[in-house]
């Protein structure tokens, strides 16, 4: 896929992001910037045994963290362990509207390209830093999504009593980029006020204990931790997956009174709908011990398409419960536009997930396939004044 779609009508338009990032939060922040039409260029490390984002290489859950996190990006090979690969790094720096790195703290001071070191020359220039921790006695630490969901009260609430559990996707590294993303937005706009530059942090552990603060204020509210959400006391009667005919399982939410009748008219549940004992939601809160197995039974007899006709028809929340790979194929997602085509770096043809957001009625598109490492060196290497022969030595291990 070529980059033949104007970015002229794009908000980042213009914008020059340079990123020195790996495996999730930091390629997100790229990856929001570069969708909303921002030319991002994705400096990758080679020798010493370096060839590129690790995240190129992984198998198992990291096998999708290159292909999604990294579209509409450039990349440009630099060893950056070398004198001539770092006045390269530089050089684009000076280009560059944003630089965006997530590697330990203390790495790019080593190497010089730290904000501390850039922001006297290049003084205009918005600096995001993605940490594992925001400064204080944790910063020194090294964090990954599974180690802040433990210490920051995600994986207590996702699991059961006594078996914490991490949630089923890499939240805290996605919503880092994100909030990364957002600072340097932010950054742009205030520089368009001041002419100035500023550096922009966000952090995994502070990301976490923003996600969970609502379980931190039910406890300042109620005088009552909170409980794990499979154990949790819910605020509605039926608010369950159900089994039903044929092994199937299909979430069901009943949420109001209104919605109680609707529901018992529509599955010949009168008595229910009568009896005193169940008259508001909370009397079916307090009835849920024997009222959800009465429902099981129930429901029980019909199929999950039957359920979700019948509950989609009086306008009543359902879920089936779907497996990631059969969101590929998902109607909805198809024909709203939320999926795109994209080439794999292997040349195979796939479907990726767009930003969940549209401009004008229209998602943001993917302009360039996620890039085989160093695809731009020449391109990029040369804007900056090297010979073809330079640019293909400083981007060849």
């Amino acid at each position: 896929m070529s980059d033949t779609t104007s970015t002229v009508s794009l908000p980042y338009s213009g914008i020059r992001v340079v990123e020195f990032v790996h495996m999730v939060m930091g390629p997100s922040c790229g990856l929001m910037l570069a969708d909303l039409g921002a030319e991002v260029i994705k400096v990758e490390p080679i020798g010493h045994g370096r060839q590129g984002d690790a995240t190129r290489k992984l198998l198992g859950s990291g096998a999708g963290f290159f292909p999604l996190f990294n579209r509409n990006k450039k990349s440009v090979a630099l060893d950056l362990q070398t004198p001539e690969g770092k006045a390269a790094a530089l050089k684009l720096i000076a280009t560059a509207d944003v630089v965006c790195e997530n590697f330990k703290p203390g790495t790019m001071r080593k190497l010089g390209l730290d904000y501390d070191s850039l922001k006297e020359q290049f003084p205009r220039l918005i600096y995001v830093s993605h940490k594992g921790f925001l400064p204080g006695p944790y910063e020194h630490r090294t964090a990954l999504d599974e180690v802040v969901q433990m210490m920051g009260g995600l994986a207590y609430m996702t699991g059961r009593p006594g078996d914490p559990l991490r949630a089923g996707t890499s939240v805290n590294d996605i919503m880092g980029g994100m909030f990364g993303a957002m600072g340097a937005m932010a950054a742009l706009a205030q520089r368009e006020k001041t002419g100035k530059g500023q550096e922009v942090q966000s952090a995994l552990f502070e990301n976490n204990v923003f996600l969970i603060g609502q379980h931190m204020m039910q406890y300042a509210v109620t005088g009552k931790p909170a409980a794990p959400m499979p154990a949790r006391i819910s605020a509605w009667a039926i608010y369950d997956v159900f089994q039903v005919k044929n092994g199937e399982q299909i979430f069901l939410a009943v949420v109001s009174d209104t919605a109680w009748r609707i529901f018992c008219d529509a599955f010949g549940l009168g008595e229910l709908r009568d009896d005193p004992r169940l008259a508001s939601n909370n009397d079916r809160v307090l009835a849920r011990e024997w009222l959800i197995p009465l429902l099981r039974d129930q429901m029980a007899q019909y199929s999950s398409a039957h359920i979700a006709q019948v509950f989609e028809s009086n306008g009543l929340p359902f879920a089936p419960i779907a497996m990631p790979h059969e969101l590929l194929d998902d109607p909805h997602l198809n024909e709203s536009g939320a999926l795109a085509p994209m080439e794999l770096p292997d040349g195979r043809q796939t479907k990726t997930v767009l930003l969940p957001l549209t401009l004008n009625g229209k998602h943001l598109q993917v302009r360039l396939s996620p890039p085989k490492l160093g695809e731009h060196s020449i391109e990029i290497l040369t804007q900056l004044g090297y010979s073809a022969e330079e640019a293909k030595a400083l981007s060849t291990p």
